[in-house]
């Protein structure tokens, strides 16, 4: 009719993210529902697939089928495909290929881009695309050269593969293997344990990959000038040091005894690295005492730096907290990194973070217990796996029904986009408030 105007759907960022997510998994489920991504050449179920898709653009490595067993040539290559999608984030790889094809970017991708890689300004975000593409495609290829002489030498040709697929898993932090068999399925890299080779790529492929795309351009433009960096990356690279270090130490002294000094020394490492964000493990993770098992938890869900291929809370969240409680303990006014001030809207981010995350943990956790009749370490375990979009398991993924696995769904996907892009995106369009409540104090503590 004349005169009836059509009115646009405006999406935000927050809301283009999510939908990127969700389209690259539904598509991902699709496939791998066809005959020919299965080695038996049959149908999977679409809630298998879901999970399978979604933990691989998430960057999780929760499973419920042995990825080298059950999926064939074609499903291994989807399941990159898609890891190497989510580990660089939608919205870079859309960029990238309208940058390949000679497209301008508009600066509402600008903007979008900034957020993904959480950039501190638009300007520049373009080339700093470009540059984080190909660093990332050039570490993954240096590391599958690095690891194909062992790989090669175990399987013959089929090692490139493998060495690649690996390292791709490895950058990405997402935790799938293809070292299972059908005697040893779901053995992750136990076969490896005392590969020193192995360790030591798959370590430093976690650990940078996970540093963020904003700490790499320091390093990039400062090298080793570490006081030139800024604050962000300060307090990545020196929280990430404390976050692998004293829990190495804890596990070697806790753990592994049965080892001698070089294999308890890497596994410690090696653990204590993929606890994080990556899902790899070279040792039973059934085998660890419960002290450790706790300290999993927490390392799985603080996760990796913001704008990197891991998740979880972020090591910025876990510091700002930390740092705001040592200043509340010394009854300072504001919390202080580096000789920089932290504004209070980031701590009260921090904050809704934290308890988000430990809401979505806890909760998803005793749903899990009373639906399946496990043990409720058993199922903190799992969940803090797939909110931290970490991917390590006690076991019990495999074995669970379809209410479980469609939880685990969600918390892999809420952790790899972020619970605030989740809030942003649904409240995009709600008008701030002006009018402000009377004040009242309220004693806390």
């Amino acid at each position: 009719m004349e005169g009836i105007k059509k009115k646009k759907i405006k999406l935000s960022s927050f809301q283009i993210v999510i939908l990127g997510f969700l389209g690259v998994i539904l598509l991902g489920a699709l496939l791998l529902m066809m005959p020919f991504s299965s080695k038996a050449g049959v149908f999977t179920p679409f809630n298998e697939t879901l999970f399978t898709a979604t933990s691989a653009v998430c960057v999780t490595g929760l499973v419920v089928h042995d990825t080298a067993t059950y999926w064939s040539t074609f499903g291994h290559i989807l399941i990159i495909i898609l890891i190497q999608i989510g580990g660089l984030g939608v919205v870079s790889v859309a960029v990238s290929f309208a940058l390949m094809s000679g497209r301008k970017i508009s600066l509402f991708q600008r903007g979008m881009l900034q957020d993904a890689l959480a950039a501190s300004s638009v300007g520049g975000i373009v080339k700093l695309t470009g540059f984080l593409v190909k660093m990332t495609l050039l570490i993954e290829f240096i590391g599958a050269l690095l690891m194909m002489p062992v790989f090669i030498s175990d399987y013959g040709l089929k090692g490139i593969g493998i060495a690649m697929f690996h390292s791709i898993s490895a950058f990405c932090n997402a935790g799938f293997d293809l070292m299972g068999t059908p005697d040893a399925q779901f053995s992750s890299l136990v076969s490896y344990r005392r590969n020193i080779p192995i360790n030591i790529v798959l370590m430093l492929l976690i650990v940078i990959g996970g540093i963020g795309f904003r700490t790499w351009n320091d390093i990039r433009t400062y090298g080793i000038k570490f006081k030139r960096y800024s604050m962000q990356s300060k307090v990545i690279l020196t929280t990430t040091l404390f976050l692998i270090s004293v829990p190495a130490l804890l596990f070697f002294i806790n753990d592994y005894s049965h080892l001698d000094l070089q294999e308890r020394i890497l596994a410690s490492l090696f653990q204590s690295v993929t606890s994080r964000t990556a899902g790899f493990n070279t040792e039973d993770l059934n085998d660890l005492s419960e002290v450790s098992r706790a300290v999993f938890i927490v390392l799985m869900l603080i996760g990796g730096a913001p704008g990197s291929t891991a998740g979880g809370l972020k090591v910025t969240t876990f510091t700002v907290l930390l740092a705001n409680s040592l200043a509340v303990f010394n009854q300072k006014a504001d919390t202080e990194f580096f000789g920089r001030r932290i504004n209070h809207d980031t701590i009260h981010h921090a904050s809704t973070i934290l308890v988000m995350y430990i809401t979505l943990f806890f909760m998803s956790g005793l749903a899990i217990s009373l639906i399946e009749g496990l043990p409720l370490y058993q199922c903190f375990f799992e969940t803090a796996s797939a909110v931290g979009t970490v991917g390590v398991t006690l076991g019990i993924t495999p074995g669970l029904g379809v209410a479980s696995q469609l939880i685990l769904v969600v918390m892999m996907f809420l952790g790899r986009v972020g619970g605030l892009t989740v809030i942003y995106a649904t409240f995009n369009h709600k008008a701030p408030m002006v009018s402000k409540m009377p004040e009242e104090s309220i004693t806390v503590g």
